[in-house]
């Protein structure tokens, strides 16, 4: 084989249109992730850029946005439930599930200002 997948470079979330000052409140202060500059050619399209852990999360504006309710990306964590508390704290509704508890997997649900699920998760 001639070629190698490496890995995830990017997950991208879709938004309405307007969508960025909620989503820096969210992703940049909620969630503490670095804003990312977006490239010049991709600016006038709206969204915006976070850095997450080794990876990153770019918030894309579509027009016909509908909320991704099933399908989401998974965000390994640790401190879980101080990541939890804190999300109380700043008012962002958390939603449980141990669907995974006996495989040591602690996890919750969040939806981001758009509706988008979000999962957290933390391997013991």
């Amino acid at each position: 084989m001639t070629y190698s997948v490496v890995g995830i470079d990017h997950v991208q979330l879709a938004a309405p249109a307007g969508c960025e000052a909620e989503a820096r409140r969210f992703f940049g202060e909620a969630l503490g992730w670095e804003e990312l500059p977006k490239p010049e050619p991709l600016r006038s399209r709206g969204g915006v850029w976070f850095r997450c852990g080794r990876h990153e999360v770019h918030i894309g504006v579509q027009s016909d946005f509908a909320p991704a309710t099933k399908a989401h990306p998974a965000f390994a964590v640790q401190g879980l439930a101080e990541l939890r508390a804190h999300l109380a704290d700043c008012g962002i509704p958390t939603f449980d599930d141990d669907a995974r508890k006996e495989e040591g997997v602690a996890r919750f649900f969040a939806n981001d200002p758009f509706g988008n699920r979000l999962e957290f998760l933390e391997r013991k």
